[in-house]
């Protein structure tokens, strides 16, 4: 089951992390978790690029080694770039050691490839332990979302991801989509409605850094 918003008490448990931004703005925030990917950033990249619109991409370190061309594609076009591990790991069941490290490659591999050097980091699945963000806090922004479009799930419709995506964006949403082999198709089907939704609602879309 895909929580499509996140409750409001669980931002006040862990306020440490960002949830949202400003919601007197009428700003959202859209990001794209896991690539870049073959056929798939690619389309993304084409539909911002048709609407006009910025997103913060968190790229999986491996990813970008495989496919150098499409993480550069990502920053020319103007799109801010975070830190996702180098090989999309979990850290509810990675030492701190290895967490770590899957941090620390990616970073090297992005500022290689990249030349860039982000200070914004999302645990892949949302899953970050107290010592790992201790560990990471001093150069790291640590990025969740209130917004979780629901994209990877082969179960949900994409009317349904469309719809649920839609009704819980407001002012300041962090909103989750994936640039990923699972949700090849499905993203053609919900992006361009959803992007043509923020348009005509009036949203501008910003990036996190």
């Amino acid at each position: 089951m895909v929580i499509h918003h996140v409750p409001t008490f669980i931002p006040k448990l862990f306020k440490h992390y960002t949830w949202h931004k400003d919601r007197s703005e009428k700003k959202i925030y859209l990001t794209f978790d896991d690539g870049p990917v073959p056929e798939v950033t690619d389309f993304v990249l084409n539909e911002l690029e048709r609407f006009e619109m910025k997103a913060t991409f968190f790229m999986v370190g491996d990813n970008v080694k495989k496919n150098p061309d499409l993480a550069k594609a990502v920053k020319d076009g103007g799109h801010a770039i975070g830190n996702h591990t180098f090989h999309h790991v979990n850290g509810y069941k990675t030492s701190d050691h290895i967490y770590l490290k899957e941090v620390k490659e990616c970073q090297s591999i992005l500022e290689e490839v990249l030349e860039v050097k982000t200070n914004i980091f999302r645990p892949p699945y949302g899953r970050i332990t107290k010592s790992q963000y201790q560990a990471l806090s001093s150069e790291f922004e640590v990025i969740m979302w209130d917004v979780l479009s629901g994209d990877y799930d082969q179960n949900l419709s994409p009317e349904k991801c469309l719809q649920k995506s839609i009704k819980y964006t407001q002012n300041g949403s962090l909103i989750v989509f994936h640039d990923q082999i699972k949700t090849k198709t499905i993203i053609r089907e919900v992006l361009p409605s959803y992007l043509n939704f923020i348009h005509e609602s009036g949203f501008e879309t910003a990036t996190l850094i």
